[in-house]
């Protein structure tokens, strides 16, 4: 008996691959430094875990509607209210078992059969294979790197054509930590607002930049978008909360309804301990969230002065997430190497750091630095990977 062929059209998360292959080396007795997860080190707030213990003590572990608890539609309403100037009712609000899952449920709800999704790159790796099992057709547009790997309004422009259904906004980026300013998307939403095309924002690092704005979201620029616009987060980066598995989509009511009636003949509800911990997050004191980028701000100044200390390696400095994308181009070759992939693999096998590759993420003479760890271990990883590169 053959698979289904769609498997065929598909591929496996790389980013999970190496942390799998990261886990698998520990449990072999390797002292493997992990690059390659993007989740914050930080434990989970511990008001969050104790609405999550109050939940359980009242009893609250039965199904719940499928897209969410009113506790946890009213948090996410005042959040986008509070961080984002958009104003929504329950019905344009949907939670679902994390982030990747809300995209899912999103493609899946506005992508019909050779429907066109424009997707800057560098990309996240997900975006391509979700685009592909909703039977749409991936559109890349790359930034370069001199612009700090973000799209110009000309460049969105021309990618946008009579096919094109869904546009993807990502900022902070993964994996560059490309962010845009004020300015630079309301003139990419200049150029979005003359086409009838769906917008999706994935704002998952919106309060991960080290840029000191605060810009109002893209829907809140330009209000003639916010009745196309898909605006989807989760607790996962913000609140350290990524085995608790929270996403949630604000958009108009009937794309909610449709996210709620596929969720519900998949997953159902998310978990109801875990909407009760993400309503506490989301409504509960913030005061945490500042120490936290400003440790990430530390481990980012000294991931990218060690990277551009090592001769063939090159990183511009990103302004959000807790990503580097370095341009490996001066060393791919001179390891024996075809692309960064290999490198990245090569580097695993002989540094013992866990790196991931560029080409899932556009870009094949790049690798990934998630430096969402702690600073002793960076320190330990980079001076392998140094100390290893300068033997070749």
């Amino acid at each position: 008996m053959q698979l289904a062929g769609r498997l065929g059209r598909i591929k496996p998360s790389s980013t999970l691959a190496v942390t799998a292959k990261v886990l698998e080396l520990k449990a072999a007795g390797k002292q493997v430094v992990g690059f390659a997860a993007g989740e914050p080190d930080f434990d989970t707030w511990p008001h969050v875990c104790d609405a999550a213990r109050a939940a359980i003590d009242r009893g609250d572990f039965h199904y719940t509607a499928v897209g969410g608890t009113p506790e946890l539609k009213d948090a996410i309403i005042a959040k986008l209210a509070r961080d984002n100037g958009l104003e929504y009712e329950a019905s344009q609000v949907i939670a679902s078992c994390g982030g990747k899952h809300s995209l899912y449920n999103a493609m899946q709800s506005v992508i019909d059969p050779g429907d066109e999704v424009v997707i800057v790159g560098p990309y996240w790796v997900s975006y391509i294979d979700l685009t592909v099992m909703a039977e749409g057709v991936p559109k890349v547009v790359m930034a370069s790197e001199a612009s700090g790997f973000k799209l110009g309004p000309e460049e969105l422009e021309a990618a946008i054509g009579p096919k094109t259904k869904l546009v993807v906004i990502n900022s902070p980026s993964n994996p560059t930590g490309a962010t845009y300013s004020e300015a630079e998307l309301a003139r990419l939403g200049e150029v979005l607002a003359k086409h009838d095309v769906w917008v999706l924002t994935d704002d998952v690092y919106e309060f991960v930049r080290y840029d000191g704005e605060r810009p109002r979201h893209l829907a809140s620029l330009v209000p003639s978008l916010a009745a196309r616009t898909l605006v989807v987060n989760s607790v996962s980066k913000t609140y350290a909360m990524t085995g608790w598995r929270i996403g949630y989509t604000a958009g108009p009511a009937p794309v909610i309804k449709a996210m709620a009636t596929i969720q519900g003949q998949s997953t159902s509800n998310p978990s109801a301990i875990a909407q009760a911990a993400a309503a506490a997050a989301l409504s509960g004191d913030q005061s945490r969230l500042g120490p936290m980028v400003e440790e990430f701000r530390k481990r980012r100044d000294y991931v990218c002065e060690r990277v551009n200390a090592i001769e063939g390696l090159s990183v511009s400095v990103p302004q959000g997430a807790f990503y580097v994308f370095v341009n490996a181009h001066g060393v791919i070759e001179k390891a024996g190497c075809k692309n960064a992939d290999e490198l990245a693999l090569t580097i695993l096998e002989n540094a013992l750091v866990g790196l991931v590759g560029g080409t899932d993420f556009g870009s094949p003479e790049h690798f990934r630095i998630s430096y969402a760890t702690s600073i002793e271990q960076i320190e330990r990883g980079m001076d392998n990977i140094e100390n290893w590169l300068a033997g070749l």
